[in-house]
């Protein structure tokens, strides 16, 4: 089925534009999205598309700093097929080609129903072909109020 050429050139423009109009705090936004859209469709090299080759990681429940490639992959695949992210509040900031990120989210457990909550620091850096890839990512449990 060919659409005419208005239909196309109109759906163009409005895609265009959504992208052209999109502030540089809406794209990590976005970009901190798709990472835990990628978590939550637990398809590991979906997830390890987000991260640069010298990525340096924190993860939530390790105690290992993992600054390669293949450590980041271990820690992705030891977690459970059954747990998912939800992200809460971000506070976004650019500078130029760095980007960083901040906010909380909250991990549960589908077959428990157990949730953790806990807070994030994504930073990223806008790669040649202008895809911001995570360089550095600090997660950690929020400690309960005393």
């Amino acid at each position: 089925m060919k659409l005419p050429a208005k239909i196309i050139i109109t759906l163009f423009i409005l895609f265009a534009s959504k992208l052209v109009i999109a502030s540089p705090l809406e794209t990590i936004k976005d970009t901190t999205q798709s990472w835990a859209d990628a978590f939550n469709s637990r398809d590991l090299e979906n997830i390890l598309a987000h991260y640069s080759e010298e990525a340096v990681f924190w993860g939530t429940v390790s105690p290992t700093l993992r600054d390669e490639p293949a450590e980041v992959r271990d820690y992705f695949q030891v977690i459970g097929p059954d747990v998912r992210v939800l992200l809460g509040e971000q506070r976004p900031r650019v500078f130029g080609d760095v980007a960083v990120n901040t906010g909380y989210y909250q991990f549960s457990d589908m077959r428990d129903g157990r949730k953790v909550p806990a807070r994030f620091s994504f930073v990223y850096e806008r790669n040649e072909i202008g895809a911001w890839l995570i360089v550095d990512h600090h997660s950690s449990r929020i400690p309960p109020l005393n």
